[in-house]
């Protein structure tokens, strides 16, 4: 099923993408002085084409969170060449780790903040043919969360088939930020890193969609930390979409097909068992209306001498 977030959308960001360009201070002025008469050229700074798709690649970013009907869902849309190429919406918690002093101030105890990916986010994003990535920054940069996406081949029991994945995540953080470090010791920047990831696996041409909550763990640069990465209520395409702004054919995750199968099956089995009364119901009256008209034997024998 598709979906997307409307076709006005679309017709509001057209001609927004793709065409940018820069110009020095132009300026003119005529000065007359008393020993002649002196012109100032306009100046014009060309900048070359490759520089200016990076610029207009970063900058065709909307952050559309405000059209979510879920408070703590975000989304986001990069777009390249007035087209979009990578769509994503989805919850997001981030459970890290660090030390405060104890009440005797002399050793450490390991409390958890739980930051949450803020609405108001700001967001960039590269997209190309078989790599494409989504940064998201929030409080001045504070913390910054990085998605990266690859597509590729993938050996399946038939033949090999181009799959999509999230292959790498990083997420950068401040310590020293009071609003979810409390007291903090040894307050400082950090970097988490996933390793050896491989998530999202969705065939190529389709989107990820997962309601269910995914865990993924990311390790501090000094190996000392585990940050846990909390993912709810996904749907991510960072590559083959083929109209603004709407999803192509969903994926579904492993959970939820299974979930969707838990909450079907007492269903199925209660249409069985109903099929099976009014089958048994059926055999009954049948069997009833055909014995109902056979010559009934008595069972004492001793009236058997007034039959006949």
């Amino acid at each position: 099923m598709q979906r997307g977030w409307g076709g006005h959308l679309a017709a509001e960001k057209q001609g927004k993408g793709g065409h940018f360009f820069a110009h020095g201070a132009a300026s003119s002025a005529a000065e007359h002085r008393a020993a002649g008469k002196t012109r100032v050229s306009p100046q014009i700074c060309f900048v070359p084409a490759d520089a200016m798709a990076r610029i207009g690649a970063e900058q065709e970013v909307e952050n559309l969170s405000g059209l979510s009907t879920s408070p703590e869902k975000d989304i986001f849309v990069v777009r390249d060449n007035g087209t979009t190429c990578l769509m994503a919406e989805f919850a997001a918690r981030l459970m890290v780790p660090y030390d405060v002093s104890a009440t005797n101030y002399v050793d450490l105890i390991t409390e958890e903040a739980e930051i949450p990916l803020a609405r108001g986010a700001e967001v960039r994003g590269k997209c190309g043919t078989t790599e494409s990535e989504l940064q998201i920054s929030w409080l001045d940069k504070v913390y910054t969360l990085k998605l990266y996406f690859v597509k590729e081949g993938h050996n399946t029991t038939k033949r090999q088939e181009a799959v999509w994945k999230m292959n790498k995540i990083q997420f950068v953080y401040d310590s020293s930020e009071r609003t979810y470090f409390k007291d903090a010791v040894n307050p400082g920047k950090h970097t988490a890193n996933s390793h050896h990831l491989s998530a999202l696996l969705t065939p190529a041409g389709k989107s990820y969609e997962c309601q269910a909550q995914q865990t993924i763990s990311l390790i501090t640069s000094d190996h000392q930390r585990t940050v846990i990465l909390l993912l709810s209520e996904v749907r991510i395409q960072p590559f083959d979409i083929s109209a603004d702004f709407i999803f192509s054919e969903e994926h579904k995750c492993p959970v939820d097909e299974r979930e969707q199968l838990e909450e079907t099956l007492p269903l199925i089995l209660g249409l069985i068992l109903g099929l099976m009364i009014v089958i048994t119901i059926c055999i009954y009256h049948i069997h009833h209306k055909l014995t109902a008209n056979q010559v009934q034997l008595p069972r004492d024998r001793s009236q058997y001498k007034h039959m006949g």
